[in-house]
């Protein structure tokens, strides 16, 4: 099912170049899968294509889309969020190829009330999973208040 008709960037705090993702596939209360298509104008993109360790920002983009779903249904603005690591990325392709239409879902793990996350990612490529990780991440109650905490410190 899919929740959400609007563009991609309307989910994700990313702009221009910056986002790689390209549009919405389906979404529940506890996953997200989107769509990314490799061009040869993109930001990252070599000769060969997109290089595979990319995929970490393609499924943290994932998560922030996840992330911003949330917030609309909330009816709140959506907010920028932290990828704060990665466990496990293991990736099959060095490089995704110009042209790939790269499907990506993101799977609630577990997400607490001070902003941390975890979710389990995967990369499908012609229908096979290419690529797989856990993401951590941490959205903040109050972006600003945390912001001005770490300037001030």
């Amino acid at each position: 099912m899919k929740s959400f008709d609007g563009p991609i960037s309307e989910l994700v705090p990313h702009r221009a170049s910056m986002l790689l993702i390209d549009r919405l596939l389906a979404d529940d209360p506890e996953s997200v899968r989107v769509e990314a298509t490799v061009r040869r104008e993109g930001l990252f993109v070599t000769d060969e294509g997109l290089p595979g360790f990319v995929g970490i920002e393609l499924m943290a983009q994932t998560v922030a889309a996840w992330a911003g779903l949330r917030r609309l249904e909330a009816r709140e603005p959506v907010r920028l969020g932290f990828l704060l690591g990665t466990r496990r990325y293991e990736c099959s392709r060095p490089v995704f190829p110009h042209g790939s239409r790269l499907e990506i879902e993101a799977r609630q793990e577990l997400v607490a009330e001070n902003g941390l996350a975890v979710f389990s990612c995967a990369i499908h490529l012609d229908g096979a999973v290419v690529a797989t990780a856990h993401l951590n991440a941490f959205q903040p109650p109050n972006i600003d208040d945390y912001l001005q905490g770490l300037t001030n410190e």
